[in-house]
Parts: structure tokens; C-alpha cells; sequence
């Protein structure tokens, strides 16, 4: 895995994770969850991580359906 070249979405639960995810999947946005990246929460959890260039989408598809993001960043 190349730095750089993800992002990770960063929701208020595990299960809006997991909902997310399903958003995804459903919009043909490949995505991992993976923990939170120690340098951005210190709270244990999962969060998204996705291809940078699919950020847009993603949060498109999450807006369709009413999902909130908490953050988006690039890792």
C-alpha cells in the first residue's frame, strides 16, 4: 500500500461504519475497514478507507442516504 494514495472516512459508530461500508459497496466504491489511525482519534474504532480519488463519491453517496461523516482525511 502506497502513502498517499487513500483516504479514510471517519463516522460516529461502528455500526454506521458497517452501514457504510453496504453505501459503498451498493455505489461500486471499493473500501476496508480498517482501526482509526492512532493520529487521528486516540479512541478505539473502524473506520472507511478508500482510494483518495473516490472521496467525492463517497461522500455523495453518503448524503443520498442521509448518512453523517464525521471527517474525511488523507492518509
Amino acid at each position: 500500500m502506497n502513502s498517499g494514495q487513500y483516504a479514510v472516512i471517519l463516522l460516529q459508530s461502528t455500526s454506521h461504519a458497517l452501514r457504510g461500508e453496504k453505501i459503498l459497496k451498493q455505489a461500486g466504491i471499493a473500501s476496508k475497514l480498517i482501526p482509526v489511525p492512532r493520529i487521528l482519534s486516540s479512541e478505539c474504532g473502524v473506520c472507511l478507507r478508500i482510494r483518495r480519488d473516490d472521496q467525492e463519491r463517497a461522500r455523495q453517496a453518503f448524503e443520498a442516504v442521509n448518512l453523517q461523516i464525521v471527517g474525511i482525511h488523507e492518509i
